[in-house]
């Protein structure tokens, strides 16, 4: 199992972090290795990404479900893949002090089968990365989009 957190502060309210982060088309190009995905419902999206390692392409299709909304400071999902043998959960929470926003995501990813020994190891490479660059890629959206309004 691999586990991944990153936190950010954001010159913006909880609420607006929340009116960003609670609807997913915002943040889903924003993941590293994104290609696609597709809503299915208010919780449910299936979620394609490509990427290289070592020269390999390989592309990975997920099923992302939302499991809890506590606005404005939190939200959980479930991630299962589709191509792949991996579950995983994660959540972005919230906590506003002195008119900004701390803004932490945290992914967790498990490999099984008999693929999991190989993907194991390279999960818990990329899984920072990931989790890092999400973050900060939500949180510059986040301080444009109050600057813009400023």
């Amino acid at each position: 199992m691999a586990i991944a957190s990153h936190s950010v502060i954001i010159p913006a309210s909880v609420e607006n972090v929340w009116n960003y982060v609670s609807q997913i088309e915002n943040w889903a190009t924003l993941v590293p290795a994104y290609k696609e995905h597709e809503q299915i419902d208010d919780q449910k999206s299936i979620w394609t990404f490509e990427g290289n390692f070592k020269g390999f392409t390989k592309t990975v299709k997920m099923e992302l479900t939302i499991t809890e909304f506590h606005e404005p400071s939190m939200i959980r999902f479930e991630l299962k893949g589709i191509t792949d043998n991996f579950t995983g959960s994660g959540e972005f929470t919230a906590e506003e002090t002195a008119g900004q926003t701390t803004m932490t995501g945290t992914i967790e990813v498990n490999a099984g089968g008999l693929t999991g020994a190989v993907l194991s190891p390279v999960i818990k490479m990329v899984l920072p990365k990931v989790a890092t660059r999400l973050t900060e890629k939500i949180a510059r959206q986040i301080t444009r989009a109050e600057a813009s309004v400023l």
